[in-house]
């Protein structure tokens, strides 16, 4: 009895190991498919930076893919999905975030989710949120968005050099800077300047009327691969709203009607699911407060049924602006031609 339950319990653990399944291991007939790719540049990537990966499990899978093994592919896959999400998250973002688009056969939880992971190239906080994105998705989500990139990595996925580049360009490059403060100039000339902080007013004074403000358009544009996305148009609505407010208070970029701009996780279109409605446009700031409010919904307006189901598919939506005369024919290509278009792709925030 020792002796069998012994031989038990070192098969359970070559399954685990190996990813076979136990009757498999227990006869001694598991099987390996090789060469196993080398996975180490996975732990270089922005996406899963500390986390410790498991590159010997996401080998095999890779390797079984490649070899058409259904078998393994199914045990692999389960172990890597309900184990190790952040392997997941490096197979997954080594293919994303180094393509333009994630194509129109992705499953809606990969189209959602790529912007994510290319942005997070760049940028520490969306990387962090690609991560985070696969650890809290449900077991289905999880297991698209798997399939979608073992996709790739079947075919041969994105070289070694591509992701090289893209783990070394993450380093080195330049955040982008807001212009300068134009109450610096009074301070270097020994003008005494207060702020409303100085003030110490508390919340007795609603910030967001102090500052220029801006009404929103809901419109619909496409991706450059054909996808339909929800698109915000800005125009001014009170003194001081235009490109150079914009150009102040934001970091987005000019654009000219042409691809798309970065994504940025930290300015947040807000949603409202009771009654399909948009409430704000903000970006939240390092404490996870809004420090910058471009536009507020003075009453609930509720959307017409297919832009809300594209918003709630997409999760993602590009914001453009300023136009003077959003409904004016030709209105936002002109501002696009002469360069007074900033744009962002923006993250919806439900609530």
């Amino acid at each position: 009895m020792v002796k069998s339950h012994g031989k038990k319990q070192r098969a359970r653990k070559k399954a685990q190991r190996t990813g076979a399944g136990y009757a498999s291991a227990a006869a001694g007939t598991t099987h390996e498919h090789t060469p196993l790719p080398d996975m180490a540049v996975l732990e270089k990537l922005p996406h899963v930076a500390g986390r410790d990966l498991d590159l010997e499990l996401a080998a095999r899978l890779v390797a079984a893919c490649r070899s058409r093994c259904r078998p393994c592919q199914r045990t692999l896959a389960e172990k890597l999905r309900t184990e190790q999400r952040p392997t997941l998250t490096a197979l997954a973002a080594a293919v994303y975030a180094t393509l333009p688009s994630p194509g129109f056969i992705a499953s809606s939880t990969t189209q959602g989710w790529a912007p994510t992971a290319r942005a997070g190239k760049a940028d520490p906080a969306a990387a962090a949120e690609a991560l985070a994105t696969v650890e809290a998705m449900d077991d289905a989500a999880a297991s698209d968005l798997l399939e979608d990139a073992l996709d790739h990595w079947a075919v041969g996925g994105a070289s070694a050099e591509e992701i090289a580049d893209m783990v070394t360009v993450v380093p080195e490059a330049p955040p982008r800077q807001r212009p300068a403060d134009p109450m610096d100039l009074f301070r270097e000339a020994g003008v005494k300047v207060f702020t409303l902080d100085d003030l110490d007013l508390g919340d007795d004074v609603d910030t967001y009327a102090l500052a220029p403000a801006y009404g929103v358009m809901p419109m619909q544009t496409s991706t450059p691969d054909g996808q339909p996305m929800p698109m915000l148009l800005l125009y001014p609505e009170t003194d001081g709203a235009g490109i150079e407010d914009l150009e102040a208070r934001t970091d987005w970029e000019h654009w000219g009607l042409h691809g798309m701009p970065d994504m940025d996780p930290l300015w947040r279109v807000r949603a409202r699911i009771a009654d399909r409605s948009l409430q704000g446009l903000v970006h939240v700031g390092p404490d996870g407060e809004d420090d910058v409010e471009l536009w507020r919904a003075t009453q609930s307006v509720s959307l017409p049924a297919d832009w809300w189901d594209l918003l709630d598919r997409v999760q993602h939506l590009l914001v453009v602006g300023p136009v003077a005369d959003p409904e004016a024919p030709g209105a936002m290509e002109a501002a696009g031609d002469a360069g007074e278009l900033l744009a962002v792709v923006a993250r919806v925030a439900f609530v």
